[in-house]
Parts: structure tokens; sequence; C-alpha cells
């Protein structure tokens, strides 16, 4: 899908929390309604069947419960895209990534083949894909690194069918996978200080091939990678000297791609994403800017100039080259600039899923997933509980129906309003967002306070009461969550009518004169 990834290590957030956030984006002129629920272990199949490549793979036993945002229309398969487990394991599947011809003709992708009855062909299964991803991975996983090395073991004996890119998190570390042809991968753990940007390009820029094929501190891949840059010359810059398995190389180079058409659409979000993390530290902007939007060289990770919050990350996801002259509404500077480059923020976004694993928070609690539907230039996110047995109905009962009464739905509905009124539609959206995401931090932290103070946890160390038992626990998060949709409810309803209202205002059979 074409989307956009942001990952932010723990000693570059606000909190100390791990964040790893992406916009789930549709293919030009579709959109796909989305919902957010639990997926108990009891409904957990023993064996998964892709809709789309007809894989069947058994799973293993005792799953744990996890969120997930699938398709709220059926057709395509489950397409789970993300959630956060019941060890705190966070997830998000996937970012569809570039690659070259090299690396395909060397391993090309493991693709469904349908069966030709009439000339005696049979069915070939194809590989996993997006659709899969997530179901059957984030159940069987309890720290982030076992993530890669489940997904690693599933893309080696399955393949794939596409090129993913997916990210794992926990309340320590991040890491980052990158499928490399039909059964290849790597993976890179995320620096603590850093911020990762992830448009649709293979991304990681830097590879330990010794620490990946050795310790496994950093850097983690498929068993015979080394053996495959080299019997098919794919690593332009391995560090030694001798031809052998070892050293350091550009991923990115080995195999990535490098079109005219990545300058249009990949290239301007990693500029505009590393230009706002790190204003001062390099020249952005004319004729002797380091970086342009159409390098190919700006860096996957960065150390960012201040501490990064979830706001920042939602900003950015939201994004439409705000304060360039590649804002699609900008109302300045050479037109012919204007929506020149593919906007982060785009029309087509089904949902965005930020996962925070929080340290300095019971297990129980340390899980927040905050969630948007629709395009982000206009929604707002919501954060919730992710410790729960389900979702409030206003975020799981979407379908293909339009309808008030879902959130994905008034979501779509704000966007295309206030994109018709947009100068002034936007003071609307910017107080819903800042009400919704405020009182949604005062539910959670409320909520929260109440559990630690009854279990004698928090500042006030006195227990106030019974203990809660880790039941009640997830009794009071569950009625935390249907407090929090229940306040987006209101607001959303209330910004509707604000944007409707401004549109209807802007007609074109409007007229000024009137008998009142």
């Amino acid at each position: 899908m074409p989307c956009t990834t942001i990952l932010v290590g723990s000693k570059a957030s606000y909190n100390g929390a791990t964040i790893i956030a992406r916009n789930d984006d549709s293919g030009a002129g579709n959109f796909m309604p989305k919902k957010w629920v639990v997926v108990n272990p009891e409904e957990q199949p023993k064996t998964y069947v892709s809709v789309l490549s007809h894989v069947r793979i058994p799973l293993p036993e005792n799953p744990l419960r996890y969120t997930a945002m699938p398709n709220a229309v059926a057709g395509e398969g489950i397409w789970a895209a993300g959630g956060i487990n019941e060890a705190n394991v966070g997830m998000t599947a996937s970012e569809t990534i570039t690659t070259n011809e090299r690396v395909l003709a060397a391993d090309p992708l493991v693709e469904y083949q349908p069966a030709d009855k009439e000339n005696g062909i049979k069915e070939v299964r194809g590989g996993i894909g997006e659709e899969d991803l997530v179901s059957i991975t984030l159940p069987y996983i309890k720290t982030a690194r076992e993530g890669v090395i489940r997904l690693g073991m599933l893309h080696e004996k399955y393949g794939t069918y596409e090129s993913n890119a997916i990210a794992f998190s926990d309340v320590n570390e991040i890491w980052w996978f990158e499928s490399i042809g039909g059964h290849h991968w790597i993976a890179k753990r995320v620096p603590d200080d850093s911020v990762v940007i992830m448009p649709n390009q293979l991304g990681i820029d830097y590879f330990d091939l010794t620490d990946a094929l050795g310790e496994g501190e950093n850097y983690l891949c498929s068993k015979d990678l080394g053996e495959f840059l080299l019997d098919n010359h794919l690593a332009l810059e391995i560090e030694n000297e001798e031809d052998e398995v070892g050293g350091a190389f550009n991923p990115r180079l080995a195999f990535g791609s490098h079109d005219d058409s990545d300058h249009v659409y990949n290239t301007p979000r990693a500029w505009f994403m590393a230009r706002y993390l790190n204003p001062n530290s390099y020249i952005w902007d004319g004729p002797e800017a380091d970086f342009t939007p159409e390098s190919d060289d700006i860096p996957w990770d960065l150390i960012p100039e201040r501490k990064i919050t979830s706001e920042d990350v939602k900003y950015l996801l939201s994004s439409h080259y705000q304060g360039t002259p590649y804002d699609p509404y900008a109302g300045y500077g050479d037109h012919r600039e204007n929506g020149k480059y593919r906007s982060i923020g785009i029309n087509r976004t089904d949902f965005m899923g930020m996962m925070e694993i929080r340290p300095d928070a019971p297990a129980e609690t340390a899980g927040i997933e905050w969630i948007a539907y629709g395009s982000n230039a206009f929604n707002t996110m919501v954060p919730f509980f992710a410790n729960v047995q389900d979702t409030p109905a206003y975020f799981k009962n979407t379908n293909g129906t339009v309808s008030t009464e879902s959130f994905y739905w008034t979501s779509r509905l704000i966007a295309v309003l206030a994109d018709s009124g947009f100068p002034k539609a936007l003071f609307f959206i910017e107080d819903y967002q800042m009400k919704v995401q405020a009182k949604g931090r005062q539910i959670i932290k409320r909520v929260e306070n109440e559990i630690l103070s009854a279990n004698g946890l928090g500042r006030d160390t006195k227990a106030s009461g019974k203990k809660l038992t880790a039941k009640a626990i997830q009794e009071k998060l569950a009625a935390a969550n249907e407090e929090i949709a229940a306040m987006v409810k209101k607001e959303a309803e209330k910004t509707l009518k604000k944007v409707l209202d401004e549109s209807s205002n802007k007609m074109r059979n409007q007229y000024a004169r009137s008998d009142v």
C-alpha cells in the first residue's frame, strides 16, 4: 500500500516511550473502510489461509490477544494492518517498498498462479503479503526482536509476492524489517536516540553484515544474505577489500529503486519530515541546500534536535508541505509548484495507527494505541488503552454503508467538506484536533492514576481500597475507552456541522439577497 511510516526511539520521544506510526493509504482513486477490533485467542484460526495468494500456514498454539485494524468490507482478506498484543508488542504492516531488477532476477517474487483446467495447469500458491502479515505474526511474539525472527522465518519458508517493510516495537526497542526479493530480508534495530522516516522506498542506508550474521545485536538478516549479495553482484559499497562475506554496505543502493518517479512520489516526503525534525542541522531550501525534495540520500534515521511527541508524529503524517511552495492549498508563491509532490496526508488515507509503549506505566496500561481515520490533514487522532477485550462500537462497527454512527465515515465526511472550504474550515479542524487530543489525554491520565492509586503504585503510595485484579483493570480500561469514544463522537458531530455549514455557504447557487 502507498503508506508513510515514522519510528521514534525511546530516547528521542518526549516520554521515553517507543513510538511506531503509519499512514495506511489506498491506491489511487480507491478508499478502504477500516475498523478497530480486538482479536481474542479463541478467534484466531489454527490454519491461516490467504484470500489473495491462497497460501496456507499452520499457526502455533496459544496465540496472544491483539488489537487490529482490518478491512471493514469483505473480499480481499483481513489486512489487519497493525496493533498491540497483550505482551505490549506493537506491529505495523506494512510499508510497501521498492526494489530493483537485479534483486528480482536473483530472487523472484512468489506470485499466485491460478489453475487452468483446460490446459492441465494446477494452481500454484503464492507467498505472504500485506494482507497476511499481522495475523500470522503479532499473536505469537513477546518482543520486537521475536517479531523479526518469526517474520523472517515465514519469508524464507513461504516467500512473498510483494516488497514490504514492517515495524515491531516493545517497551525497550524498535526493529525495522525489509523484505528483499522473494525470500530474503534484512532488519535493523532503530537507534534509541533516533527517528526513522519512511516513504514508499527501501529505506535502510547502512547495514552491518558481520553483526547480522554473527551476534545480531543491532542487525539481523536471512542466513544466506552474504552469498546472495556476492553471487549476484548486488553490494555496491562493501567496505572490506577482499571478496568475502562480511563488512558493511548500503542496502538502499544494493536493493532499492532509483526511478525518476521516486523524486515526485517518495523522496519529497522524506525531505519534509527530515526538515521538520532537524531544521537547523542541514540546509533544506535554496540553491545551497544539503538535501532537496528530490535527493536520493536523505538519511533513513536522524537524531532530532528536540524530543518528539505523539502530536509531532501526527503533524508529520498529516502534512501537505505546509510552509513550502509545494502545498496544494497554498495561496502564495509560484502556483505551478503547488501540489507538485505527493502529500504525506493524502486524500486516500484509510487510517493512521500509532503504537506508543510507555516505560513509566504499569504493564497493564503501558500500551496506548492512537487512531485516526480518513485524510490526516482533516482528522483527529484518538488515544485508547490497548489492553482490552473489545473496542467501542463507534470505532469497530464500520461497514460499506456511509453513516455518521461510524467514526470512519464521519471522518471522511469532515475531510471532503473541509477541503472544499479550506481557509476557514482549517480553524474548525484545528479546534477539533486540540479538543479531542487534550480530552483524550485527560481521560487516559485520570483512569491510569485511579488504577495506580487503588494498587498503591501512584504518587500517593497508600492504596485507596481493595487492590484491583487484572480483570478489574481491564474493565476500567474498557470503560475509559468507551468514555473517550463518546467524547469523540460528540466533538466529531459538532465539527461536521461546522464544515457542512461553511461548505453550504460556498455553493454555486447561493444568492446574497434573502427575504429574512
